[in-house]
Formats: structure tokens, sequence, C-alpha cells
């Protein structure tokens, strides 16, 4: 089953931390196992408020990629550009269709 965790988080650097993501996905070309979407979303109420939606084709396969120290080297870079803390969310993804 797919798997989607959501990363809720604030931060006046998203230029930055677009860079950081940048660069990890440049590192991370061709490695399995890694995410294979990403949807970003910004808060029209709060302008400093972003969710980050990563998907994974599996729960194991998200931490996996967890516990690689890459990834972990990049979320201290992110943490650092966030105000305050990031908040967590585990999802299984049920169904997901494009409505026209």
């Amino acid at each position: 089953m797919k798997f989607v965790q959501i990363i809720d988080f604030e931060t006046e650097h998203l230029d930055e931390m677009e860079q950081v993501f940048e660069e990890a996905g440049q590192r991370f070309a061709g490695r399995t196992g890694g995410p294979t979407h990403r949807i970003l979303l910004k808060d029209r109420d709060n302008p400093r408020r972003y969710l980050a939606l990563i998907e994974f084709e599996s729960h194991e396969e998200a931490m996996r990629n967890s516990d690689d120290p890459e990834t972990g080297r990049m979320a201290e870079k992110l943490g650092a550009l966030c105000i305050g803390e990031r908040v967590y969310t585990n999802c299984d993804l049920l169904d997901a269709s494009e409505l026209k």
C-alpha cells in the first residue's frame, strides 16, 4: 500500500528550502526506495505555513528512506530553516484520482 507523510511547517526561507530539496533530488537520482511524489501546499491564511505531502511506494520504503543518513542530513538542514517544530502525519494512501 502506498504511504504518504505530511509535514506541516512554518518558514520564511522557502527558497532556501527548495534549494535543499533540489540538491537532495540530484543526490538521490536513480536510487530506489525514495519518495515517488512531492506536493507542496501554502496556507492562504498564514503565509509562513506550508504542508509537504511526500509519497512512497510503501510504509517500509519510507522507513528505509528515513533511516538513510543522507535523509537525516537533509532533515537537519530543513529544520534549521523552519520556525518552530515540524509536525509529521503518517498516512496510508487509500485512493488517489484525478477529477474532471
